[in-house]
């Protein structure tokens, strides 16, 4: 076990709030964070039949066994079991007594926000930021290894052959949370349509295209992209909506939370295989921006990601907005730099002077070569220190 970052944050919400929610995908690392950061607290997890059985049976008897409050892992399980947990925490008002961990969403977070509004606090636990994999000891010096391992817990923790891993990975996640989130009645096109999913990784979200190649309506295509968000395997990362001109791209553009999962998807069996393939690219730019998003929501901080892109092709990444300070930000996966991919950052420096008068711009372009410099103002920074610097 290594500590995670969120452990601060986490310490801390629990110092001011009766209850902390925690919520992420599965094998992130929730249920180990929070006996950590709680080794004090009894616990139990709503996962077990039994449990759950008396949990939702006699939920007053099952709570009280903790009076001082507990872990309680899964809790979307037992959805009215929050109501209780309410009723508990305004009869004894006092910070830190339970600490509640899900994995499905929406379902968790409908739950919570009818029960628990202004009595929790939501954290999210992602998979493990790069600062966090140096912790299991020396990280490959090869970024296609990198990104072909991915950034699950497990893998490094024990490990595992990454392919075998996400595998079995893939078969629980189908097998549980897709039904349990929704009725997904054929099963095999909606295994086309996560690998259909993980082809258009970076691209603008279309969801007639891509419910068109896996043989389902927009609809339902729009309904399964939201069952991959809820489970917290893809995300879309939304527009730059500066009034500066009608001409800006309005949809959002889809990626996934971890790398090792797409190349698994794409049929990625090694390192190897992925260094010649097609969407390297993308994948590298993948795992930029969730390195970026995984960066701040461990550390308790809205995400605040946008990215800019006109209908004339011009584009950035991702946008980074910091408050006093927007950070614009290019990925690009070659490992000799090049004048043009410094374009789109210089671009936006002239639209983010007409947008934003006034504010402060810094721009940084991470690549997929190993030197540190600058450039015309702009940060270069190697892959391997993207966790070296403030997002």
């Amino acid at each position: 076990m290594i500590p995670r970052v969120l452990a601060r944050p986490l310490r801390g919400l629990a110092r001011s709030y009766p209850v902390v929610t925690v919520t992420g995908p599965r094998q992130s690392g929730k249920t180990t964070l929070c006996r950590a950061a709680f080794p004090r607290k009894p616990y139990a997890s709503l996962e077990a039949p039994d449990v759950r059985a008396f949990a939702a049976e006699d939920p007053r008897a099952f709570l009280a066994q903790y009076p001082a409050g507990a872990v309680l892992d899964e809790v979307q399980r037992v959805p009215d079991l929050l109501s209780y947990i309410q009723a508990l925490v305004d009869a004894r008002p006092g910070p830190g007594q339970f600490i509640l961990t899900g994995s499905a969403n929406f379902a968790l977070l409908a739950s919570v926000s009818q029960s628990l509004a202004g009595r929790t606090a939501l954290l999210n636990l992602l998979p493990l930021g790069f600062e966090e994999v140096r912790r299991f000891g020396p990280v490959p010096h090869d970024l296609d290894e990198v990104l072909w391992r991915g950034s699950f817990p497990a893998v490094f923790d024990r490990a595992l052959d990454p392919a075998d891993w996400y595998s079995g990975y893939v078969g629980t996640y189908l097998e549980r949370d897709v039904r349990t989130l929704l009725a997904v009645g054929d099963l095999m096109a909606f295994q086309t349509f996560l690998r259909l999913a993980a082809g258009r990784v970076g691209q603008l979200v279309n969801l007639s295209s891509l419910g068109a190649d896996a043989g389902v309506t927009h609809n339902t295509a729009r309904s399964w992209l939201s069952v991959l968000e809820a489970s917290y395997v893809a995300w879309r990362l939304p527009p730059y909506h500066a009034n500066v001109s009608k001409r800006l791209i309005r949809t959002p553009k889809l990626h996934f939370l971890d790398s090792g999962l797409v190349c698994f998807l794409l049929g990625i069996r090694s390192a190897g295989d992925l260094r010649h393939h097609p969407l390297r690219g993308p994948i590298f730019e993948c795992w930029v921006m969730s390195e970026i998003l995984k960066h701040r929501v461990h550390r308790g901080l809205q995400p605040a990601l946008s990215f800019f892109q006109d209908r004339k092709g011009h584009e950035v990444d991702v946008l980074v907005d910091r408050g006093a300070s927007t950070l614009a930000v290019e990925a690009k996966s070659g490992r000799t730099l090049a004048s043009d991919f410094f374009q789109g950052l210089e671009m936006f420096d002239t639209v983010s002077r007409t947008a934003s008068p006034g504010r402060r711009l810094e721009r940084r372009l991470v690549y997929g070569g190993a030197e540190r410099q600058r450039r015309s103002g702009v940060e270069v920074l190697p892959w391997s220190a993207i966790d070296k610097v403030d997002w």
